[in-house]
């Protein structure tokens, strides 16, 4: 048997000394991530556990730990493996209650107990428990005591435990034997007689032993079988004492035994004789007194207490099981099968069969090879569990859930191993049923909010181009009667409504998660300081604001500006909740989610950054949170909110890789939380611009724009113009593809990124970077579509500008990018 030792990681560092000759237990302990747990990394942890566990790691006992008075998180060793079946994975470091959920009921009592003082022994005591056998009775005999620390505070629970359940069915069955041998026993001869041919047949012929001891244990006589059964002759048996050949450690209770046929009829015992040969032999005695001597006959039952074990194992463990079972060696023969296996499978072939002649005929080729090599597997001792669907093509094929462990002898060596397959086709079939109607809820709720969506958005619409429609004409009016008064009044009308139509669509597409993001490495904690003054100017000064940023804040890879308005939203709504005034709190901080945080908050296990508002209002009922990401929803009064400030701020958040959170009960204030994911790396520095280099480029460059509606482009064409650039256009990507193969000077490409007949404006921008390396490229675009531009990373020496866009905004964006470019 390998020793523990020997499989230890090493060299174990010196803080992790005490993990030293845990074996398996230990790298078990070395893979888990301890830093989310809480009991901290194992460096940290009180010298009373260290110790405590050293002992239980290196004991060759069954030995279990655990550690502290509420989450009492479970450790256990190496010997303790077998009872742990599937939970083995995942067990060491988890909450006792979660390892032994089956038995918790049942446990909880006796924790209790040892926590209070009244720690007890308990001596194979029934248990129902969920093993990788299955669920069945069980015996333990087993101690909790608990473990106090240095003030007399119980630290833990050290328990020694030792599953009993094959010696007490082993202790039946041999009872049972026992008394029919006893029955068969007491049909023979209560005394020898030695004065009859008769008799002397009976004592020669016997195949049990036959005996005739004084009360002093001095052999008197012996019959033949002696010979046969232990190698001794009657010269060598007779006239010493029975206790010569006997084994040391039985002595005692054969003396007793002795005593008590002095004076009645023995029931039957058993012994162990030593064979002339070496070894012992297991013999089980019948006896009764006779005057001042004992006669007793003996029959070997060696092999049938070895194999009483085996078939008790076999049949309490496997042939009870209702789900099959089946058994193989090193070399792929059948060792055992339960009824359930046979019955269920059809295999009419036995136990020492080839696997693969074992096979059902139903499998096909492929499922056969298969399973040969998850056998295989399973040889190399590892635990797993592996799912399959097997059966006829032709007919309905099951599915099922089989446990592969491997079979070890009393010295830890693989001898065989075994799977045990549970049936889960109906599990499957309702996760597929479940999966189906979720997909219709979904559907259904998809048009339920593209019909709440559509609505709004009509409204808010419809309200705008009411304005600059209205507008529109007064001033066509105006112009047409020569009236110029007003007009600017007019003009202006119409663009504030263009700017809050551009505004709506914005929030609809951050809503969506269609907006173009512009994400860059950046420091949150100088945003929000570079903030603080507009939220103050915004807020108004009945309220109070409190910035609270996070020391060593990670860097987060964001739009800034979008990030800058989620912020400014969240403190207007807070601001709006407080009618009466109050406290606006924004506060970062750095977020470790582990899997269990990050499942109940619907994110990625990992770092992220934290930006909280909290104000002091009215707060939100659960019904509100709850929607309160919808479109078009909002309580405040018509005509004060659109409903789409944190429908933005939800869709930012979930593009950007994060989350949006809010907490909040009524009469107690709010708080909503941005979880964006941790950037590795450094921020990047916004370069600095020389105002004066725009100054001298315009005249001498050409510009050309590639875009499907005429008005766009002849809107570029005159801006362009008025500051003195060459533009040429084209209607689509192939016209542009053309302009690019000719000769003429080209110093910018501006293109729309959704264009018609094929080519799209990414690939525009790739092919003029294919025929004029180093061409700068400006994409516009009205519709995030972040895969035609590259998800979000451009290339240098491109950029992006959103529809609608400012003329002032083109005329900068073009004066920038032309501000060092050479033609191409």
């Amino acid at each position: 048997m390998t020793n523990s030792a020997d499989r230890d990681p090493a060299p174990l560092p010196e803080h992790l000394g005490f993990l030293a000759g845990g074996g398996l237990a230990t790298r078990l302990i070395l893979d888990r991530d301890w830093t989310v747990h809480p009991l901290g990394e194992p460096a940290t942890w009180p010298d009373g556990l260290k110790v405590t566990l050293s002992t239980i790691l290196n004991s060759p006992e069954s030995m279990i730990l655990a550690w502290g008075r509420d989450e009492l998180t479970f450790f256990f060793n190496e010997t303790y493996f077998p009872l742990l079946g599937p939970r083995l994975a995942w067990a060491m470091g988890a909450p006792f209650r979660e390892v032994w959920a089956d038995a918790w009921e049942q446990a909880k009592p006796i924790v209790d107990d040892a926590f209070a003082g009244r720690s007890q022994r308990f001596n194979d005591l029934p248990w129902k428990l969920d093993t990788d056998r299955g669920v069945e009775d069980t015996w333990f005999t087993f101690s909790y005591s608990r473990i106090l620390d240095p003030r007399g505070e119980v630290a833990g629970l050290f328990i020694f435990t030792n599953e009993t359940t094959a010696r007490v069915l082993a202790d039946r069955a041999l009872a049972q034997s026992q008394e029919e041998l006893h029955a068969l026993n007491r049909t023979l001869e209560q005394r020898v007689r030695y004065a009859t041919a008769d008799r002397d047949r009976t004592w020669n012929n016997a195949r049990d032993l036959l005996l005739v001891i004084d009360l002093d244990g001095v052999i008197r006589a012996v019959n033949p079988a002696w010979t046969v059964t232990v190698g001794w002759l009657e010269a060598d048996l007779v006239g010493r004492s029975y206790l010569d050949f006997i084994h040391p450690d039985d002595g005692a209770p054969s003396n007793q035994a002795l005593e008590s046929a002095s004076s009645a009829v023995l029931p039957a015992f058993e012994n162990r004789y030593r064979h002339k040969s070496g070894g012992y032999r297991t013999i089980s005695w019948n006896a009764a007194p006779e005057e001042d001597l004992v006669y007793a006959s003996g029959r070997d039952v060696t092999e049938e207490r070895e194999l009483a074990a085996q078939l008790l194992l076999h049949r309490n463990i496997v042939m009870s099981n209702p789900n099959p079972i089946l058994a193989f060696d090193r070399q792929l023969r059948v060792m055992a099968f339960n009824q359930a296996h046979q019955e269920k499978l059809r295999e009419t072939q036995g136990v020492g069969s080839e696997v693969g002649d074992y096979f059902p005929a139903q499998f096909i080729p492929e499922e056969r090879t298969a399973i040969t090599a998850l056998m295989e597997r399973a040889l190399t001792g590892e635990l797993f569990t592996s799912r399959a669907e097997f059966g006829d093509p032709a007919h309905a094929r099951l599915h099922w859930d089989i446990h592969y462990s491997p079979l070890r002898d009393g010295n830890g060596d693989i001898i065989g191993a075994s799977h045990h397959a549970i049936e889960v086709t109906a599990q499957i079939d309702a996760e597929r049923a479940l999966a189906a109607s979720q997909e219709a809820l979904r559907q259904a709720q998809k048009m339920e909010a593209v019909g709440q969506l559509t609505g709004g958005l009509a409204h808010d619409f419809n309200n705008l181009l009411t304005g600059m429609m209205g507008n529109l004409e007064l001033l066509q009016m105006r112009i047409a009667r020569g009236r110029l008064d007003d007009v600017d009044r007019f003009i202006s009308a119409a663009q504030g409504a263009g700017r809050r139509a551009a505004s709506l669509t914005q929030r609809l597409l951050a809503f969506s998660r269609r907006q173009t993001l512009d994400p860059k490495p950046t420091d949150v904690n100088r945003l929000i300081m570079g903030l603080e003054e507009l939220l103050r100017r915004t807020v108004g000064a009945g309220f109070n604001i409190e910035i609270a940023p996070a020391t060593g804040l990670w860097i987060a890879e964001i739009d800034a500006a979008q990030l800058e308005n989620a912020i400014l939203n969240l403190c207007i709504n807070g601001r709006d909740a407080m009618p009466d005034g109050g406290c606006l709190t924004v506060e970062t901080a750095n977020e470790w989610i582990d899997d269990r945080t990050a499942s109940e908050r619907d994110l990625s296990p990992g770092q992220y950054v934290s930006i909280c508002v909290t104000d002091t209002g009215t707060g939100m009922s659960a019904e509100t949170i709850q929607r309160a990401f919808e479109p078009f929803y909002t309580t405040k009064p018509i005509g004060q909110g659109t409903g789409l400030g944190l429908s933005m701020i939800y869709g930012f958040a979930k593009q950007s890789g994060g989350q949006v959170l809010i907490r909040s009960q009524i009469g107690q204030g709010s708080t909503v939380c941005i979880y964006l994911p941790r950037h590795h790396g450094e921020v990047v520095a916004p370069e600095e611009v020389d105002a004066g280099a725009l100054t001298g480029t315009v005249g001498a460059q050409t510009v050309l724009v590639v875009d499907d509606e005429a008005t766009i482009r002849h809107l570029i064409d005159e801006v362009l113009d008025e500051l003195g650039y060459t533009v040429i256009g084209a209607a689509d990507g192939a016209a542009g593809v053309k302009v690019l193969q000719s000769s003429a000077r080209i110093e910018l490409l501006i293109t729309d990124v959704g264009l018609p007949n094929g080519m799209n404006g990414r690939q525009v921008a790739d092919e003029a970077r294919r025929l004029r390396p180093g061409l700068k490229v400006l994409f516009i675009t009205g519709f995030a579509e972040n895969a035609a531009v590259g998800n979000g990373h451009l290339e240098p020496g491109m950029e992006l500008l959103t529809k609608p866009f400012t003329l002032e905004a083109l005329s900068t964006k073009v004066a920038d990018m032309l501000r060092t470019t050479t033609h191409v």
